[in-house]
């Protein structure tokens, strides 16, 4: 059984490195590829893998979504020449984001947010070389879409930077899905630290923990992206030209005040623990302050029911007629002059 925690990893400890063993459970690949050469696109679905070899101009971005057929994959790390450790990567689901350098390409993983019942990430792998880029996803359903759309845009720069700024763009696309999850995970720290000042409740204990699951989990994603996009910046591979290096640079600033809000927000959270402790030991000491107020009043006038509850003989007030109206007055006037003493001392409400 999978914990929240932790993530199973497919091969078995003692494996040879380098095998692929896929999720029996996972989705059956499915494929699309995009063609830039000479400025134009072209995009195919379920493009025939026989046919397929990396271009000699321009550049290619073959999108793999699913992982569940091992002859596959094995197929198109055959024709990339992918090596046989990224692709065991590619299946152990499991991996921080990084960079790892092969001869002719460069390896690198991201973590891409998702919305699903709750908040969790999926793990994006990508192959960068020197005319293509190959990207494997768990599943349909990506935020590569804004990519997309300015590849078919006749005027957008992004057909003709060849694949090193197409991987850019991607990972840029990764990047910019925090900040939409972040604003709303804002927007429910905002609401929920008015609810523990105004009305404190056990429940909200529940949802602070919950968020800061959820931070912790954004952090473990974003952090390592930073020293991904330093390596990046300093590429020495040759496969990032000096035009997108300062995008680079630009998407690594990102990162950085993503990581500016996530600290944040993660000492907000840690705070309304605090908070929330507080204002239960507000309301609590409230209605101490309330019934110590009420047991007060009552002390005089119960010693004056126990005096009267004597059984002595010789007590003249027993036998006087206006003895049991007497006392009674005597009892209210006294909770009265309580009451407006600790009105005035501020104790019931009013200003000190």
């Amino acid at each position: 059984m999978q914990t929240k925690y932790s993530r199973r990893r497919r091969n078995k400890p003692g494996s040879p490195p380098g095998i692929l063993t896929v999720d029996p459970d996972a989705r059956a690949p499915r494929l699309t590829l995009v063609k830039l050469d000479a400025g134009s696109v072209t995009f195919h679905d379920a493009p025939d893998l026989n046919a397929l070899q990396p271009p000699k101009t321009g550049a290619i971005w073959l999108n793999v979504d699913g992982l569940g057929d091992a002859e596959t994959l094995q197929k198109i790390a055959q024709i990339f020449g992918l090596h046989p450790l990224a692709m065991e990567d590619v299946v152990n689901l499991n991996q921080r984001p990084k960079l790892d350098d092969y001869e002719g390409h460069h390896f690198i993983v991201v973590r891409m947010p998702e919305e699903n019942d709750g908040f969790r990430t999926e793990q994006v792998a990508m192959f960068l070389g020197e005319r293509f880029v190959v990207t494997f996803q768990e599943h349909q359903g990506d935020v590569f879409d804004p990519v997309r759309t300015r590849l078919k845009n006749p005027q957008s720069a992004i057909r003709g930077r060849g694949a090193g700024y197409l991987a850019y763009a991607l990972i840029d696309s990764v990047t910019d899905a925090y900040f939409p999850l972040l604003e709303a995970l804002g927007d429910r720290l905002e609401l929920l630290e008015d609810d523990v000042v105004m009305r404190p409740s056990s429940e909200q204990v529940k949802t602070i923990h919950t968020l800061k699951h959820q931070l912790m989990m954004v952090r473990g994603a974003v952090w390592p992206m930073r020293d991904l996009l330093s390596s990046l910046v300093r590429d020495d591979g040759g496969h990032f030209t000096e035009a997108t290096v300062p995008y680079l640079r630009d998407c690594q600033d990102h990162t950085f005040q993503l990581m500016d809000v996530i600290e944040t927000y993660r000492e907000i959270a840690s705070g309304l623990v605090d908070l929330h402790l507080s204002s239960q030991a507000n309301s609590t000491n409230e209605v101490m302050r309330v019934l110590t107020l009420i047991a007060t009043i009552f002390i005089p006038l119960t010693f004056v029911v126990g005096v009267y509850g004597m059984n002595f003989a010789d007590m003249p007030e027993l036998q006087w007629r206006w003895g049991y109206p007497a006392v009674m007055i005597g009892m209210a006037v006294m909770a009265v002059a309580l009451a407006v003493w600790f009105k005035r001392k501020g104790w019931l409400g009013g200003k000190r």
